[in-house]
Order: C-alpha cells, then structure tokens, then sequence
C-alpha cells in the first residue's frame, strides 16, 4: 500500500502445518489480553494518535496509504488481522485448513456480530470480494486478489466469470486459488480481504460509512470525522472480545506538518507520533529518546517516471535520472535516522526471494554515474541548448520536501530543469493514480511478506497503482508464469527475472528502504517494534 507491511510466513507456515497452532495462538494471545485486561481501569482511556496524513475514506474498498489503513484496521477483522507482535494471527476466521495441494481453503468463521447486533456470515466476505472486483466500483488495489480463481475475470468484466469463493454455510468460506501462494493467508489482513456489511450498505449505499450509518465488525467504530483534523473511533460494544481492550476511544488528528506533531507530542497533547521530521533527528535522540522508535520497515521510497510522457519515452532519459541521485548522501546527510540506500525495488530479506535483483550500474562511483547520465541525455538529445525539464510533485511533509530539493540539485548537475510542486497527500496520490503528473514521490509498504507485493506495481494489468503505466511485455508476461508457479525458488527465479527488467527501464527510481519512525509515549503499553509497523489499538494499553 502505498505504505504497508507483513512478515508472517514464519507464522503461517506452522499454521499451514498444524491446526493445534490456531488454538495454540488464539490461546496465547487470550492469555496475555487476559492480564492486561486485569490492569484496565475504570476511567475512560483514550490515545491520542498524531497520524501523518488525512484518511482518504472508511470504505475498505477505497484505501491504499497506510495512513488510512490504520483506521480500518482498528475497524474491521479480516478472516485473519494483525497481532500484537506485527504478525497475522486468527481473526474473523477461528481456524482453518488447506489442501493438499495449497490451492484449496476452507474457513470456519468466529460467532460474531456486527457493530448493530447482525450476525457476520461467510457471505458477508463473498459479498465484499465480489463488491472490490466487480468494474462499477473502480476499486484500485483490486489486482490484490487476482490469486483466487475467477477474481481477474470477474475485475477485467468478463461475461459469465465467477469467483471461487464459495459460503457452505453461514459460518464456512471455501476459496480456491489459482496456485499455491504462500503468502495468501497473510494477504488476508489487508483491507481488500474485509467483509462487508450488506445489510448496511444495502440501507444507506454510499452513505454507509458516514460515522451515524456505519457498521464494522472489529473493535472500534468511527464516531465522528473532521475532514483534516481528526477522526474518533469508540470501542466496539459488539466487538467478540471487546472484554480485553482496554482503551476506550482512540482519536487520529491529521498531521501532514511533522514538526507541528512533534510539538503536540512534545506538549503531551498527542500519545503517539507516526512520523517525525528528520531534520530533527540528534535533538529527538539527546531529549525523546525514551520515545524515539525507529525499527526495520519493509518498504521502499521511489520517484515514479511517467513512462507514456514524451519526454520520458527514452529509456536513456529515464536511468539518467536515475543515477544522478546520490542515495547515500540523502540516507546519510539529509535523512540520518537508519535508511538505507535503494538499488532495487524489493527491499533485501523479502520472504522467499534472497538477494533482489540490483540496477547493473550500482557500484560505479558517484562521479561515474553523473559522467554516464550525461552522456545518456546527450545521446536521447538534451544539453545546454536543450535541457531536459519537468515537475517532481511531493506530498506536504518536511521530509519529502529536503529529499526532493537535494534531488533538484543533483539533477542540476547533469543539466537538468526540474520544477518543485507539493500538495497535500490526499491529492498528490489522487493525481498520481489517473497519471497527472511526469515525476513523483510515492512509497510502498508491503501488504505481505512477499516480492510479488512489490513487482505486482509494474504490472500493466494492476491498473492506477502503476504510477508510471509500465508496459513491458516480457515483464508481464515473467509475473504472470511467477504467480502460477508452486516452486517457491522457480517463482523466486522469475520474479527476479522480471525485477532485473524493471531496473534496467527505471520506470521507478528507488531511493532508500525505509525504517519506521515515530514517538511513543512511555506510558503507552503493548507497542512492539516489528517491520509491518502494525499497532492495533486493541491490543495497547495505557498505564495509569
């Protein structure tokens, strides 16, 4: 998503092995929501979240930044969700089994309620595959469940495709894929595998998410929603264990100005900081530093190129662009806080991939590479009599705007123009899905511990989450026997095949692999580093 992350498959794969893991684990986490629950006080706990950016809705089917995802998350269960630790754990669904051949699911759904007292069914997660796939909706991250078989044709409106995702029974889904995919089960945390209330949305339709109509099946549900000030959630009544979280309301104010949510937490005003400038980096670590966190983060910063731009059609143009960023200087003098330097788009230690696969001109000096791009731009026909110009557009951040800066000064050293345009978040990645704009800055956080999660972005077929409109066929083509191959070191061999055409076409520019930074209260129990950068809230507490 833009903006992302799951490292699950150590988990899944002893889920895969044995059911007794299910009970196992849901055993283990009632235990510990056990004893936290002993210290819950009577008085109300409300925390208070600095988020850093504004929710783009509260419809499941219309989220793709992390920021907004953070809600709905507190909001829904997938048939599996996020457990405290980051990983996927048992959600909607109390157990499962898979089999023999990896390709068949079969679900036994928990005995819960939506939030106004209707029972949630297997249907209701049929519906909401369905409702994300089905062309009038115009879901963007609908690729997402391509690997269940039908799911593309139904997307592409194919007459007479059907999705195998079948209801038994009120309370057993049965779901075939198209091939063993060992990501699938953490795939199901993510948004577009919610259901969704049909009752609901058959009463108030697009209305239904609106904070008096809305009805959600996790622990929290949306009260109230100022556009770029804040949201409130209230625990779920509902909720099948709404006796073990202990926070009553959570509260997520907007914040696109990280030095102004940096005060607010800094004035104890805000619990929680879900970023922080990093200009401000040393001061954090000499006066916040038992706040301070900043931990591995399964993502990638980029500049996305529109590739079916005049200017942008040369692929000589595009890696000039490419190698006249100096990453180290950005990791290193302007960001400071752990970022590393990005030659590929799939961060190194991806799940069931090993090495990515590197731009060929990675280890060249950085002299070397400002030689080779300009005589890259010399060759597509730019120099002094005819400098190469463009917009780079960033979304509203202190951060985006020091990276985008160095960058317009690097570019300048090969003789290139580029102009400077930031809008706020909401908008910048409205525009960059319908392709209004020549280069951008996006992020990607992994929905799932997987390069598939990554690569599917260059995929023609996955639609406005292309940024750039790459269209290689061969690359499509390599994704397309990847995501039917069971071999997981074949399907690794043709991810990496298609990865190695992607960084020579740099249609994106990776620019680091991110960490997670933010600021957590002392008094905030229950957070636990982990690389998705998952806190629900149900599972944090907050001391007296």
């Amino acid at each position: 998503m833009s903006q992302h992350a799951k490292t699950a498959n150590g988990l899944v794969k002893g889920l895969l092995n044995s059911s007794r893991a299910f009970v196992l684990g849901t055993a283990l986490i009632a235990g510990s929501m056990t004893m936290l629950s002993t210290t819950h006080a009577q008085a109300e706990k409300i925390l208070r979240v600095g988020n850093d950016g504004e929710p783009q809705s509260m419809d499941p089917h219309f989220i793709s930044t992390i920021q907004t995802s953070r809600l709905s998350d507190d909001m829904f269960l997938g048939l599996l969700t996020y457990g405290p630790d980051g990983e996927p754990v048992p959600g909607a669904a109390e157990s499962w089994t898979v089999s023999d051949d990896g390709m068949t699911y079969t679900f036994k759904i928990r005995d819960h309620n939506w939030s106004d007292g209707v029972p949630v069914t297997a249907d209701d997660f049929v519906a909401g595959w369905n409702r994300l796939l089905d062309p009038a909706t115009g879901a963007e991250y609908a690729s997402l469940l391509y690997i269940i078989e039908g799911a593309e044709a139904v997307n592409s409106g194919k007459e007479g495709a059907k999705l195998a995702a079948t209801a038994l029974d009120d309370r057993t889904l049965q779901v075939k894929l198209t091939a063993p995919a060992p990501y699938f089960l953490a795939q199901l945390t993510h948004q577009t595998a919610f259901p969704i209330p049909q009752h609901a949305i058959a009463k108030f339709g697009k209305d239904w998410v609106k904070p008096e109509n809305i009805v959600v099946n996790g622990p929290y549900k949306l009260t109230e929603w100022l556009p770029n000030v804040h949201s409130k959630l209230e625990k779920n009544p509902e909720f099948y264990d709404a006796a073990n979280v202990p926070i009553d309301e959570v509260i997520y104010y907007t914040y696109e100005d990280r030095t102004a949510m940096q005060n607010r937490f800094r004035a104890g005003e805000l619990d929680v900081a879900r970023d922080i400038a990093s200009e401000q980096i040393s001061w954090l670590r000499d006066n916040l530093a038992d706040s301070l966190r900043i931990a591995p983060y399964a993502g990638i910063y980029y500049y996305a190129i529109r590739t079916d731009k005049d200017m942008f059609k040369d692929v000589r143009v595009r890696k000039a662009l490419s190698m006249a960023i100096n990453r180290e200087a950005i990791t290193d003098s302007v960001l400071k806080t752990g970022e590393l330097p990005a030659y590929s788009f799939v961060p190194p230690g991806t799940g069931n991939y090993g090495e990515p696969a590197y731009i060929s001109w990675k280890d060249l000096s950085y002299n070397e590479k400002l030689e080779e791009a300009k005589k890259l731009l010399a060759e597509a026909g730019y120099g002094p009599d005819n400098p190469l110009k463009f917009t780079l557009r960033y979304n509203t951040s202190e951060n985006h705007k020091r990276i985008a800066i160095a960058a317009q000064n690097m570019w300048k050293q090969i003789g290139v123009q580029a102009e400077l345009f930031n809008t706020e978040g909401k908008i910048h990645y409205a525009d960059l899905k319908v392709g209004n704009f020549e280069v951008a800055r996006a992020g990607w956080i992994a929905d799932y511990n997987d390069a598939q999660n990554f690569l599917f972005l260059g995929e023609e077929r996955t639609g406005p989450l292309n940024y750039a409109a790459f269209d290689n066929p061969r690359y499509n083509e390599l994704m397309l026997e990847a995501e039917k191959e069971g071999d997981l070191k074949k399907r690794a061999r043709l991810m990496k095949q298609a990865e190695a055409i992607m960084m020579e076409a740099q249609p994106y520019i990776p620019i680091y692999y991110y960490v997670s930074k933010q600021l957590v209260s002392p008094k905030i129990e229950g957070w636990i580093n982990n690389a998705p950068d998952r806190h629900l809230t149900r599972w944090l507490d907050i001391k007296e």
